[in-house]
C-alpha cells in the first residue's frame, strides 16, 4: 500500500516526528537500523557484546534449570527427614517435593512481578541519561554477587526460603541486564546481519552453558577430587563456579561496544515521573506505530512460555521423568548443544525468511512436543529424551528470531523506548508460566501437570502471533 507523504506530525512523548503515514496506516518510516546501513560494524564489538550471553548463561543452565534448583533445591535434601525417608514411592514423598517445585515457582512468580515493575522505568531512566552501559555492569554484578550468596545455602530445610530468594534475586537482576544488552544489538549490527548477530550471542550463550555444565559432570565423575559434598557444599561451590565465569567473560561488552548516546528529545524526570512518561510511550506507540505494539503484547506472552520450558524443564526430568543427577546433567549438555546450534542456524533463515516465519515456526514445534511430553509421560524416560530435546531444538530461535525482529521495527532515535517497553510488556507477561505451574501443580497434585501450564502460555502466544504482520516502511 502507498501512502502519499505529508508534513510529519510529533510523538508527543518522544519528541521524535512520526509521519502521518504511520499514525494512520501502522507504516513506519526510518529505523535504528537503516542509519546503520553502509557502516562497518568493527568484528570485536560484535563478539564482545555476543560474549554477554555467553558469561550470563551458567545462572540460566546451570543454577536455574539443569543443577541447582533441579538437583539441590527441589530435592529431599530440603524435606523433613521423615519425610525424606518415606522414598519415592510413598504419596505423601511425591506431594512434598511437588511443594518445593511449587514453592520455586511462586518465588519466580514474584521475581516477574519486581520486573514487570522496575525494569521499564530503570531502563527508561538510563536510556535517557545515556547511561546503558552503567546499568548492565550495575545488574550484571549483582547477579554475581546472588550467585556468590548461594553458597550460604545449605542443605537443610530451614535454607530453602534463602535459596529460592536468591534465585529470585538473580532472575530480577538479570532480567534489568538484559533490558539494556538486547537495546545494544541495534549498536552492533546492520539489516542484513541484525538476525545472525541475534542468533550469535544466544547461541554462544547455549554453547556457554554446555560448557559450563561438562565442567560439572567432570567434577562429579572424580567425585570432587576429594571434597567433601555432605551438606550440599557440591551445589554450594558450583554456584560460586559460575559466579566467577560470568565476571570473566562479562566485561569486554563494557570495555569494546561505545556507549550509546542520550535519547534525543527526552527530559529526565523523577523516578515516579516515570511511570507517567511510560503510560504516554504506551499511548504513543499504538497510535503511531501500531505493528510493533501487536508484537509486543504477543512477545510478551510467548516468551515467558519460553522462559518456562527452561525454568522448569530439569525439574520435569528430576521429579516427573525420574532422572538421576548424571541423567539431568547430561540432558542438560544435550539440550544446549542443539539450542545452540539450532539458534545460530536459524540466524541465517532469520535474516532470509523473516524473524516472524522463524518465530511461528518455532512456537508451532514447541506446542506439539510439549503436549507430546504432557501425554505419554507414563511411558518413561524415553518420551522426555526425545521431546523434550526437541522442545530445547525450538526454544533459542523463538528467543533470538523476537529479538531481531523487534530491531527491524524500531523507529530511529527511539531504540531505548522501544526495547524498555519489550522488558516491560515481557515482564508484565513473566508470572504466567510459574503461576501456571504452580497452580497445575497444586490443583492435581503432581508435578508433570506444569507441563500442561507452560504449553498453554506458549499457545496463547502463538495464537497472538498470527496476528502479528511487520510493518510497512515509509519512504
Amino acid at each position: 500500500m502507498t501512502v502519499p507523504p505529508g508534513p510529519p506530525t510529533e510523538d508527543s512523548s518522544s519528541g521524535t516526528p512520526v509521519p502521518p503515514a504511520a499514525a494512520n496506516s501502522g507504516a513506519i518510516g526510518v529505523m535504528g537500523l537503516d542509519l546503520q546501513e553502509g557502516r562497518v560494524i568493527p568484528r570485536r564489538q560484535v563478539v564482545s557484546w555476543a560474549l554477554w550471553d555467553w558469561a550470563t548463561q551458567p545462572f540460566n543452565s546451570v543454577i536455574l534449570t539443569f543443577v541447582f534448583t533441579a538437583l539441590y533445591l527441589t530435592s529431599d535434601t530440603f524435606l523433613d527427614p521423615a519425610v525424606a525417608a518415606l522414598g519415592e514411592d510413598d504419596p505423601a514423598y511425591e506431594h512434598a517435593i511437588a511443594q518445593l517445585a511449587s514453592g520455586l515457582g511462586w518465588a519466580i512468580t514474584i521475581a516477574g512481578i519486581l520486573i514487570a515493575l522496575l525494569a521499564p522505568v530503570l531502563g527508561q531512566r538510563a536510556d535517557v541519561a545515556g547511561r546503558r552501559k552503567v546499568w548492565l555492569g550495575g545488574a550484571t554484578a549483582a547477579l554475581v554477587l546472588c550467585m556468590l550468596a548461594l553458597f550460604f545455602v545449605q542443605g537443610s530445610p530451614a535454607y530453602f526460603v534463602l535459596g529460592v530468594s536468591l534465585i529470585a534475586a538473580g532472575t530480577v537482576f538479570s532480567e534489568i541486564a538484559g533490558v539494556n544488552y538486547n537495546a545494544m544489538l541495534v549498536q552492533v549490527s546492520t539489516r542484513r546481519t541484525v538476525g545472525k548477530v541475534s542468533g550469535l550471542g544466544w547461541g554462544l550463550g547455549y554453547i556457554g552453558g554446555i560448557v559450563a555444565l561438562v565442567l560439572v559432570v567432570v567434577a562429579t565423575a572424580f567425585d570432587w577430587w576429594g571434597m567433601p559434598t555432605d551438606d550440599g557444599l557440591a551445589f554450594r561451590v558450583i554456584a560460586v563456579g559460575c559466579a566467577i565465569w560470568t565476571l570473566i567473560f562479562a566485561w569486554p561488552v563494557l570495555v569494546y561496544v561505545p556507549e550509546a548516546p542520550p535519547a534525543p528529545g527526552r527530559e529526565r524526570v523523577s523516578f515516579w515521573r516515570s511511570y507517567v512518561v511510560l503510560y504516554q510511550d504506551i499511548v504513543a506507540l499504538w497510535r503511531n506505530t501500531r505493528p510493533t505494539f501487536w508484537f509486543l503484547l504477543a512477545s510478551a506472552v510467548f516468551r515467558d512460555g519460553l522462559a518456562g520450558v527452561f525454568a522448569f524443564g530439569a525439574v520435569i526430568a528430576a521429579v516427573a521423568f525420574h532422572f538421576s543427577s548424571n541423567d539431568v546433567m547430561i540432558f542438560g549438555i544435550a539440550a544446549n548443544l542443539l539450542a545452540g546450534v539450532s539458534t545460530i542456524v536459524a540466524g541465517r533463515f532469520d535474516d532470509r525468511f523473516g524473524p516472524r516465519a522463524v518465530i511461528l515456526t518455532a512456537l508451532g514445534g514447541l506446542v506439539a512436543a510439549g503436549l507430546l511430553v504432557f501425554f505419554l509421560h507414563d511411558s518413561g524416560k524415553l518420551v522426555f529424551w526425545v521431546f523434550g530435546l526437541v522442545l530445547t531444538l525450538f526454544v533459542g530461535p523463538a528467543q533470538a528470531a523476537s529479538r531481531s525482529f523487534l530491531a527491524r521495527v524500531t523507529p530511529a532515535g527511539r531504540e531505548s523506548e522501544i526495547f524498555g517497553l519489550y522488558a516491560t510488556t515481557g515482564r508484565a507477561a513473566s508470572f504466567l508460566s510459574p503461576m501456571l505451574w504452580s497452580a497445575f501443580i497444586l490443583v492435581f497434585g503432581a508435578t508433570y501437570w506444569g507441563i500442561l501450564g507452560i504449553v498453554i502460555v506458549v499457545a496463547a502466544g502463538l495464537v497472538l502471533m498470527l496476528f502479528v504482520r511487520e510493518p510497512e516502511r515509509t519512504p
